[in-house]
């Protein structure tokens, strides 16, 4: 009996990225895998195969629903970029019955542990003081500075409680923080969590002491966080940005940190790379992180499990899945927004 054929056409993403050696074996084991080479796949090459297959995992899958139609045995479409994007008829595949999965969960351990870094350093002035060090002008064991805070028992603000978020709240849990958090779509799912508070989006902005920008780019919500909501944070709060700058107005962002009113921590920019003469490179109390959060040895290889996982669960006529599943309702609100891989 013939293996189902497996699409995997995810560069840019490298395979080794994605998968550990053992995941990647296992999926071979389970799939016949045409493509998982580290180079762009031909597109005639990958139409030529579409009929047989049953799955496509693709960087950006890119499918109309007249390729649609001809893939008689497709199953499910996987996209390891990080987000649901433009360029595949979702309608053609509700209709259809093919799963659509997204890889954002496989991100989860590897930013929700950066935010934290970055939430720890940016209380602690961590970075301040090190460069302090560098010219001679660090101040030892002063604890009378004004600036630097404690997460324990601190309020703790999330614009967006998705997975990743969740996450961070899980990691921060030993330091017995209040946890607020706005975000409507989970609020109206009825989903609790233990010690978490969905409040209006200026309370959890404007009442906490760290906010975590954390909610995925829609048309809806750019620059959500805006200027006149910055304006009336408390003095010496920190920003935590470590989903998509989209959801602020950075540059009131930058202004507020660059006058001492605030700290910001970010990992994400609106414009990447980033030019060498942006100004806001040399903006005080910031800590600039060039997206980086998932960049750490094994950080996505999360992703390759979960494929594996998902692909077994859809074979094994399994309806667990750990990747994100697409419904109508996300997809039209994230697919309007401009989109960067992670």
């Amino acid at each position: 009996m013939s293996k189902p054929l497996l699409i995997m056409d995810q560069h840019f993403r490298q395979v080794e990225e994605l998968f550990r050696p053992s995941a990647f074996r296992d999926l071979g084991e389970l799939c016949e895998i045409h493509g998982g080479v580290n180079w762009p796949m031909a597109r005639d090459d990958f139409l030529a195969r579409l009929r047989e297959a049953e799955f496509v995992v693709a960087a950006k899958p890119e499918l109309d629903r007249e390729e649609l139609d001809t893939a008689e045995n497709l199953k499910a479409v996987i996209e390891v970029s990080g987000t649901f994007q433009t360029g595949l008829d979702y309608d053609a595949c509700f209709e259809r019955g093919i799963e659509v999965l997204s890889c954002a969960p496989g991100f989860r351990q590897s930013v929700a542990e950066m935010a934290l870094g970055l939430m720890i350093a940016g209380a602690r002035g961590i970075v301040d003081e090190h460069e302090r060090f560098r010219v001679g002008s660090e101040r030892w064991l002063n604890d009378n500075l004004g600036t630097d805070f404690s997460l324990y028992g601190e309020r703790i603000g999330f614009v967006g409680f998705g997975s990743i978020a969740q996450e961070c709240a899980r990691l921060l849990a030993p330091f017995a923080p209040k946890f607020e958090a706005f975000d409507p779509w989970i609020k109206a799912s009825g989903a609790t969590f233990d010690r978490v508070a969905f409040e209006e989006l200026e309370q959890v902005v404007t009442g906490n002491r760290v906010v975590v920008i954390a909610a995925i780019p829609t048309e809806e919500n750019y620059q959500l966080v805006s200027r006149s909501l910055i304006e009336k944070m408390e003095r010496g709060a920190l920003v935590v940005i470590i989903s998509r700058s989209h959801l602020v107005d950075f540059d009131a962002l930058i202004d507020a940190a660059d006058s001492g009113h605030i700290r910001l921590a970010s990992d994400v920019f609106p414009k990447e790379p980033v030019s060498k003469h942006a100004k806001f490179r040399q903006a005080e109390n910031v800590i600039w992180s060039p997206h980086r959060a998932a960049a750490v040895e094994g950080g996505r290889h999360p992703i390759g499990d979960m494929v594996l996982h998902d692909v077994k669960a859809v074979l094994s006529g399994l309806k667990e899945r750990q990747l994100q599943p697409a419904s109508l309702d996300t997809v039209r609100r994230i697919i309007r927004a401009p989109l960067v891989a992670g």
